[in-house]
């Protein structure tokens, strides 16, 4: 998994105002996502609204032209682990435009869903919330002066007053940037803020971050930038667990540093959902 992924379901799963505004929905729980049965496919979020309709959300950075075919697969496992085919989004936060059909070819055009170009969605109230997954989600959108709007963001993160929060915002952005080719904006105005000093030097997610990003764009995503990516999305899952919990034991913090990359997604789905550390790491604490 890419680890915009992961930040984009973080962010969607935090805010109150993001559905509402990108999808006119409201989700009120969110729920478990892979489904055995359909080859052992993993949803990236799926939740339940307050009138018990399930929806369906998939992130996507390109125009695949199966969507179709994995949307229908989706929406089928749906029906066999809940009873209820969802309403069914794709969000494309992709640099270009939003060009495939939400729907399978003849003769089942029966089958549809909504797809929404995140780079139309006007951004002035995402970054005008109160709430800063909104404004670190705002970067995808459209905005009048993408400049201003970077400077923004950097002064809602800094305004944050817990300092694993800010950590994750900046490195949020960063990533998400990437998408909009603004990471070098990002990285100027925080170096204006001295609290983020020691984030922008983090080899993950700091030049080395985008460094190796672009010469995996140009030679085909190498298996460092796929290293990186890996450390980068662990990274923002050890941030968030402790933010959730409370500095992680030993036990903890080992058993994170050994986990293969779907079990990292499957972890990020159900940080949210876990109770306690144990709860979240179920068996893996013994």
């Amino acid at each position: 998994m890419q680890t915009f992924d992961v930040v984009l379901k973080l962010l969607l799963q935090q805010s109150k105002q993001l559905l509402p505004q990108l999808a006119g929905i409201t989700v009120v729980t969110w729920l478990p996502t892979e489904f055995p049965r359909v080859q052992n496919r993993r949803l990236d979020l799926l939740g339940r609204m307050d009138n018990g309709q399930l929806v369906h959300f998939e992130c996507q950075s390109t125009n695949h032209f199966y969507m179709p075919w994995r949307m229908a697969e989706y929406s089928l496992g749906v029906h066999r682990g809940y009873g209820q085919f969802p309403l069914q989004f794709v969000l494309h936060v992709g640099r270009e435009p939003l060009r495939k059909a939400a729907s399978l070819p003849a003769p089942f055009e029966s089958f549809r869903y909504m797809q929404i170009d995140v780079r139309e969605i006007e951004g002035a109230p995402l970054l005008a919330s109160a709430e800063t997954s909104d404004t670190v989600f705002s970067i995808l959108t459209r905005l009048s002066d993408q400049r201003r709007a970077v400077e923004q963001i950097v002064d809602k993160i800094a305004s944050e007053p817990d300092s694993e929060q800010r950590g994750f915002y900046l490195e949020a952005l960063l990533i998400l940037a990437g998408l909009r080719g603004l990471e070098e904006e990002v990285e100027e105005e925080a170096k204006k803020v001295p609290v983020f000093i020691d984030i922008l030097e983090n080899k993950v997610l700091g030049r080395e971050y985008r460094r190796g990003h672009q010469e995996g764009l140009q030679e085909g995503l190498q298996e460092g930038l796929q290293e990186g990516l890996q450390r980068g999305e662990r990274n923002l899952l050890r941030r968030m667990m402790e933010k959730r919990f409370g500095a992680l034991p030993e036990w903890a913090s080992q058993r994170l540093d050994q986990l293969s990359e779907p079990e990292l997604s499957d972890l990020g789905l159900r940080l949210f959902e876990a109770q306690t550390l144990e709860e979240l790491m179920g068996e893996r604490s013994s």
